[in-house]
């Protein structure tokens, strides 16, 4: 089963969601504004950060680092 957890809604319309699909594999899916075309993009994670600094990039950063506040390393 396809896991989808939406990252942004942008003013004008644009989405972007973390996807994992039945393979395993993890990628953005970016779904364009239907003024823009409506195109619908899959971009590689490592693709997807080194691409820009906008909100989407760091909302996906910001989930990223909650990873890291719930599990505590232990010395």
């Amino acid at each position: 089963m396809k896991k989808a957890r939406k990252l942004y809604s942008s003013p004008n319309g644009d989405r972007w969601y973390l996807i994992r699909d039945v393979s395993g594999e993890v990628f953005i899916r970016h779904e364009a504004n239907i003024a823009s075309g409506g195109h619908v993009a899959h971009i590689e994670i490592g693709t997807f950060l080194s691409s820009g600094q906008g909100p989407e990039h760091q909302e996906l950063l910001r989930l990223i680092g909650t990873l890291v506040e719930e599990h505590p390393v232990h010395s």
